[in-house]
């Protein structure tokens, strides 16, 4: 035992060595195949590279990483440093969605798309506020178990799982679904079997180890990511400005960007009805929807089971607090970099594709094309002949690309970046590592979190209390694979794009998790009665609001924003072809494809992504309204409430195993 606790202790002392040779060996790796680029190594095999080597990696450190300990399983035996702690935190943060998504949003939205950005950043606040310390402080090992025991029983502990698996499904698949994106790019199979090769790369970092395997793996995953998504906006501003700080020269690529938009509407390149210009406010969102996401975005962050579960990690209550702080810094890294990224690649797209002559377009271009992401005239482009073929159907089409001819998917805006820049092959394997390595961290927390409350709360604390250690992390592996697989089927039927996805699991969990996790936390008098009835009327309300709008046209519903949006074939506003089109199921399939973003909204004129607006208010009424009804908890329990907000003393739930 005293081996054991030796190489433990001169494990975390040499941490810091570890990934710095890790990160000197990656760097080395990128070298190494910029060299092979320039000895002309076709790009399909640099991309097999990329994509392989960082998945080996990744499965190397989980296997090295494996356990049969119920701690270190659950939550890596409680001695993750602070700082580490935090980085693997911002890599379970960081998804497809922050990678991949948000600068294409902001590509698309321009100022709007800045909603989401002040979300996820400002819930962090909440998070080292309201929760995280309190429920390090609890001892638990996973969100179920605080409500069950704050709660009192087993159907608390129910209504919790039910919340955490909703949301974290809803979330892991949104990840699968960008995993499918770039390995059917850059490993050139069907999207539909590429979402199981990523599958693949998940679980290997997931299911031998636990949380103690995704830790240390997330940490070279940030490492990659951050690499991935600085370089190529790093190398654009020195290339156009003369200065490797893309943050500073954003401002002038805005600039250039407005000045463009401009000469386009003059030329007649782009449409007053087309164009939604960066800089201005409010342009695809109401204030009223711009807020509310802003908010919904924030509040959920503090509500994610995966997100909490990083908590439980740290060896004391300070160091949880700690590690919020250094989530912060490492999100901050690639938050504060993502609105210049979107500037770089608009002002690409305006520079490069818009104005381009039909028969000189890149065969970049192609590539997404044929997968459905990039559409020109209408019509999926996927070679020149389609292009050009579509192109003439318009009467009076000038030959050349307009702005109201070319949709891009704003999942494809980072990924395809380098390429409308024309930079090496080699740039744009990198952040297709990136890209993977990103969805690949968000999707093993998702993962654990949901098999980590099947096994843990519904099976050992319900249904098999006596369970030895060995058939309870059995019984997590194998559910841990049935649900990863269940995802990985419902992203290959492209359910929505990855911001939407994602924004649908926050408000669920800001809906159903966080009136109950604050009032248990902040208020004694809260009973059981109130919490449960609290969570069951703010979640049910947030699943028929978004039920409702997104699967039910007739329902009194309309598309938020028609008029600011046209079809890419005449031209014309949506508003304009919606009065032609006879069936709604038929518009529905138009905007899906067309714009994304276009999301449907209902009461209020709320947007269905900001459903936990209208959830979460409710459950605070209800648990306190329900509370003061019935009798107040036990002197215990309101005894126990008190010791889990000191910032020192015991932890109230002594550790098992």
């Amino acid at each position: 035992m005293a081996v054991q606790s030796a190489d433990t202790a001169a494990f975390y002392k040499n941490l810091g060595r570890m990934y710095a040779t890790y990160t000197g060996g990656f760097i080395g790796f990128i070298i190494l195949v910029a060299i092979l680029e320039m000895a002309g190594v076709p790009n399909r095999v640099l991309g097999y590279l990329f994509v392989g080597f960082t998945i080996i990696v990744y499965a190397v450190i989980g296997v090295m990483t494996r356990t049969m300990e119920v701690s270190e399983y659950y939550v890596a035996g409680r001695r993750v440093p602070a700082l580490y702690n935090g980085m693997a935190t911002g890599a379970d943060w960081m998804s497809a969605a922050s990678f991949v998504g948000m600068a294409g949003t902001l590509f698309l939205l321009g100022y709007d798309g800045l909603t989401w950005v002040l979300g996820w950043t400002g819930g962090y606040v909440l998070v080292s506020i309201l929760i995280g310390p309190y429920l390090r402080k609890f001892g638990a090992y996973t969100v179920p178990d605080f409500m069950s025991f704050r709660f009192g029983g087993n159907f608390a502990r129910l209504i919790a799982v039910i919340v955490l698996v909703c949301c974290s499904f809803t979330y892991v698949t949104a990840q699968i679904f960008g995993t499918g994106i770039i390995a059917s790019r850059f490993l050139g199979m069907p999207f539909e079997l590429a979402v199981f090769a990523g599958l693949a790369g998940i679980l290997l970092c997931s299911m031998l180890g636990g949380m103690r395997a995704v830790t240390w793996t997330q940490i070279a995953q940030y490492i990659v990511l951050i690499i991935a998504y600085l370089t190529p906006i790093v190398i654009l501003s020195t290339s156009r400005y003369g200065i490797p700080i893309p943050q500073l020269t954003y401002g002038t690529a805005i600039a250039e960007i407005t000045a463009r938009e401009g000469a386009m509407l003059a030329s007649g390149l782009a449409t007053v009805a087309n164009l939604k210009p960066h800089i201005s406010p409010f342009v695809s969102y109401t204030p009223l929807n711009f807020f509310a996401i802003c908010f919904c975005m924030m509040v959920g962050t503090a509500s994610l089971p995966h997100i909490l579960m990083r908590y439980f990690t740290t060896p004391t209550v300070r160091e949880a607090r700690q590690s919020v702080a250094w989530s912060l810094l490492f999100i901050f890294l690639l938050y504060f970099s993502a609105p210049a990224y979107a500037a770089f690649s608009k002002l690409e797209v305006y520079n490069n594709v818009i104005g381009r002559n039909l028969t000189e377009i890149r065969p970049w271009l192609f590539t997404w094309g044929e997968l459905g992401l990039i559409q020109i005239c209408g019509k999926n482009a996927g070679s020149i002949d389609a292009i050009v073929a579509a192109c003439k159907a318009i009467a009076g089409h000038p030959g050349v690309v307009r702005l109201q001819d070319f949709v891009i998917n704003t999942d494809v805006i980072v990924l395809s970046t380098p390429e409308i820049a024309g930079l090496p092959y080699v740039i744009t394997g990198l952040v297709a590592a990136g890209g993977l390595a990103a969805a690949l961290s968000t999707a093993d927390g998702l993962l654990l979190a949901i098999a980590n409350a099947l096994s843990h709360d519904i099976y050992y604390k319900m249904i098999d209390p006596n369970a030895p250690t060995v058939r309870r992390l059995t019984v997590a592996r194998v559910l841990l694979f049935l649900v990863a697989v269940a995802a990985a089927y419902l992203a290959s039927t492209r359910p929505g794009d990855i911001l939407a996805m994602v924004g649908w699991a926050f408000s669920l969990a800001m809906a159903g998790n966080f009136p109950a996790l604050v009032m248990g936390v902040w208020w004694k008098r809260a009973t059981t009665a109130g919490a449960v009835s609290g969570m069951i009327a703010g979640f049910g309300l947030c699943i028929f609001y978004l039920v409702t709008t997104r699967y039910f046209p007739g329902a009194g519903v309309t598309y938020f924003g028609m008029s600011s949006l046209t079809n890419p074939a005449t031209g014309l506003p949506l508003v304009d072809v919606a009065k032609a089109v006879a069936a709604p199921g038929g518009m529905d399939s138009w905007v899906t494809a067309a714009h994304p973003m276009a999301s449907r909204v209902g009461w209020f004129g709320l947007n269905n992504i900001a459903c936990g607006l209208l959830g979460m208010p409710l459950g605070f009424l209800v648990i306190y309204v329900v509370s003061l009804m019935t009798k107040a908890p036990s002197a215990e329990m309101q005894a126990y409430i008190d010791e889990i907000r000191k910032p020192r003393g015991r932890t109230v739930l002594e550790e098992k195993t």
